[in-house]
C-alpha cells in the first residue's frame, strides 16, 4: 500500500472527492491519471485535460510510486 502522505503533489482533504489523494490545490484525482495512463492517454494529453494538475505533480506521483516500488524489492529480498 503507497503511503501517500510523503509525495508532496498531492493531498486528501476531508469533504473533497471523500478524501480521495488528488493532485495538490486541485480536484483531480491521483487515480485520474493512473486510468488514463492505462487507456493510453500520454502525459501531455492528460495536463491538457486536467487542469490545474501541472508536469511536476505528475512527475513527483510516478518518482513516488517507482521509489515505493523499489522499496518493495529491496524489502522482499531480504525477507
Amino acid at each position: 500500500m503507497m503511503n501517500w502522505s510523503k509525495c508532496p503533489a498531492v493531498e486528501s482533504v476531508p469533504g473533497r472527492l471523500g478524501g480521495a489523494w488528488v493532485f495538490t490545490n486541485t480536484r483531480v484525482p491521483v487515480s485520474a491519471l493512473f486510468g488514463n495512463l492505462a487507456e493510453g492517454v500520454t502525459v501531455n494529453e492528460f495536463l491538457d485535460w486536467f487542469h490545474g494538475v501541472e508536469e511536476w505533480h505528475v512527475r513527483e506521483v510516478l518518482e513516488h510510486v517507482v521509489s515505493g516500488l523499489d522499496a518493495s524489492v529491496r524489502h522482499e529480498s531480504t525477507v
